[in-house]
């Protein structure tokens, strides 16, 4: 997930995803500014109630056995990462608890959240 602040328009620092790395950046008073990193560490290091837009595009948790394809037969990539496979749902709901109540603490009272997902996963986020 990416984190975006409104305001003058800066260029956005490539991070290593690192939670150090993720504190500096969101450190400086930057606005308009994609933030790559841990995302929970990343809301965390944010002031609270700062931020307008949250646009989320959280792992699916798709737990597949084999490939998916699409109707023309080619495959789907990156539905087998490490990031999309969580031991449990439980282990799933507990992480999705958890950036939702680091988004929520960093979104004013007049903030608007925008959660891509599919039918795997959009019932337990919402």
């Amino acid at each position: 997930m990416s984190v975006v602040r409104k305001g003058a328009p800066v260029r956005a620092p490539r991070l290593s995803g690192a939670s150090a790395d993720a504190r500096s950046a969101v450190s400086r008073p930057e606005l308009d500014r994609i933030i790559l990193g841990d995302c929970i560490a990343s809301l965390n290091a944010l002031p609270p109630a700062s931020v307008d837009l949250v646009f989320a595009d959280p792992p699916y948790n798709l737990q597949l056995q084999g490939e998916l394809k699409r109707p023309d037969e080619s495959r789907v990539d990156a539905v087998d990462d490490a990031w999309d496979q969580f031991e449990s749902f439980a282990a799933y709901d507990a992480f999705t608890r958890d950036w939702l109540a680091a988004v929520r603490r960093v979104m004013k009272p007049t903030a608007t959240m925008w959660v891509i997902g599919s039918y795997h996963n959009i019932f337990r986020v919402g």
